[in-house]
């Protein structure tokens, strides 16, 4: 069976509002339209850094014990947290990223 979903755990993890720590989560592939529609919001057009944070808060399919992963729990994460998911997004997608951080 062709694996779709992935496992991971966070370095330091997410502190949520109740002071929550979630680090085990599960990314999915991404598809065309999660590199694609990101694009178009205007977060990402005033700065093409922020393509990142919505490709993230699309593929995390699971983070704790949260309900949805949005791009403000992607904001509130910690840096080192941030530049492994980001390795591990190229990881499992084909380093389909491997330039945006130079973006």
């Amino acid at each position: 069976m062709f694996q779709t979903e992935y496992p991971f755990e966070l370095k330091k993890g997410y502190v949520d509002e109740a002071g929550t720590l979630h680090r085990e989560g599960v990314m999915r592939l991404a598809t065309a339209a999660d590199e694609i529609v990101p694009l178009k919001d205007p977060r990402v057009v005033g700065n093409p850094s922020y393509l990142f944070i919505l490709l993230l808060s699309r593929v995390i399919v699971k983070l704790g014990s949260l309900p949805e992963i949005t791009p403000k729990i992607v904001e509130g994460m910690f840096t080192e947290d941030v530049t492994y998911l980001y390795k591990f997004y190229n990881e499992i997608n084909g380093g389909s990223l491997a330039s945006l951080g130079e973006s």
